[in-house]
């Protein structure tokens, strides 16, 4: 199924995102005088903000659909252009686009929905990104895993196991030098030589 879900999500992204960027090219070929001329004629609030916005939300978010990058964020930008058209455009004028109706306006805000939902399936750079990132994390996990499992080396000891060191309690000033070097000689595993 998830196969089935990608190759449809593949052709509903080119498709949307070339819808899109045409429309977002024309309005850049008109200029953006007239598109905002045509958004204050439509009482759209703040036309030349939304004007600018519209127009770069299309042919950025239609080229990014495309592509299948960044896909939910492109997604919302075209969901409220689409939303805005929808409310402050089409809408008054019904259904059908040939009224200037709000159906394809729809049909697009319902595909940039979906995307902002579901994302753009793995044929997409958004896919191959999340991949890698997968692949690192799954990578991370057996590493882990295999260093629980593995015993640790426990650490060599330089000291003999078997001698027990006893501290004097006045400090080791108060031993001679004869008792001290027989300590040190019996801790080194030789043995103190007998002069008689």
């Amino acid at each position: 199924m998830k196969t089935v879900f990608d190759v449809a999500a593949l052709i509903s992204r080119v498709t949307i995102g070339v819808i899109f960027v045409a429309h977002g090219a024309q309005k850049m070929q008109n200029g953006l005088g007239p598109t905002t001329q045509m958004f204050t004629k439509a009482g759209v609030p703040m036309p030349e903000l939304a004007a600018g916005f519209t127009t770069a939300a299309e042919l950025l978010g239609g080229a990014l659909l495309i592509v299948g990058l960044l896909t939910r964020v492109a997604a919302l930008a075209l969901l409220i252009v689409t939303v805005g058209a929808v409310v402050f455009v089409h809408a008054r004028n019904g259904v059908f686009v040939t009224d200037g109706g709000w159906e394809l306006v729809g049909a697009l805000a319902a595909g940039a929905l979906l995307f902002l939902a579901l994302g753009a399936g793995r044929i997409s750079l958004d896919g191959i990104v999340h991949s890698m990132f997968r692949a690192r994390a799954d990578r991370r996990a057996r590493d882990q895993e295999v260093a629980q499992v593995r015993p640790s080396p426990t650490p060599p000891t330089t000291n003999p196991t078997n001698v027990r060191t006893v501290q004097d309690p006045a400090g080791p000033s108060s031993l001679s030098e004869a008792d001290q070097r027989a300590i040190d000689e019996l801790t080194n595993g030789d043995q103190p030589r007998s002069n008689g």
